[in-house]
């Protein structure tokens, strides 16, 4: 009796399941989008309160992509809206920031996909001097999906800044 059919459907059964086993697992992201509104009473702003951080966030996030629109009180008291457009696959892209300031950000997801990272340089235009600030901002959702904390580590030439945003979904 010959067992060579036998011996090449298990091996094609083996060789299959060997494949399936090691096919890369879909990680699913968390989706941020919505309009989000600053929990002052919530949050932990530092010394210089909600003039550092937005007061509304309206994000749009899509299959390859998240659009953040920040609008935000300066420190003169003026209201600016900035928008900028991350990609996921970590490619630093770059945005106007404060009027005339140029920023460049990444974003790059937690392994579970349950939380973003995102990483910026801002080359700050000041008194005629370029002040160089970096920033990494940990993103994430509540378990009801009502409120966005960002956890924000702010490097200037004067030291760090620590801060968490909390922000709730309107």
């Amino acid at each position: 009796m010959n067992n060579y059919p036998l011996k090449k459907i298990a091996s094609l059964l083996f060789l299959s399941v060997l494949l399936f086993a090691f096919r890369p697992v879909q990680i699913v992201q968390t989706d941020f989008s919505g309009t989000w509104k600053l929990n002052e009473n919530k949050s932990e702003l530092g010394q210089f309160g909600a003039r550092g951080v937005p007061s509304k966030i309206v994000i749009e996030q899509k299959a390859d992509a998240i659009s953040l629109t920040k609008t935000a009180t300066g420190f003169q008291g003026d209201e600016s809206t900035s928008t900028e457009l991350l990609s996921f696959d970590g490619k630093e892209s770059e945005s106007v920031f404060l009027g005339t300031s140029k920023k460049k950000s990444s974003l790059k997801w937690s392994a579970d996909g349950k939380e973003m990272v995102i990483s910026a340089n801002i080359a700050f235009e000041m008194q005629g001097q370029t002040l160089d600030i970096s920033s990494v901002e940990n993103w994430s959702l509540s378990a009801d999906g009502k409120t966005i904390s960002v956890s924000s580590k702010i490097n200037t030439p004067q030291g760090e800044i620590a801060t968490k945003s909390v922000f709730d979904k309107q």
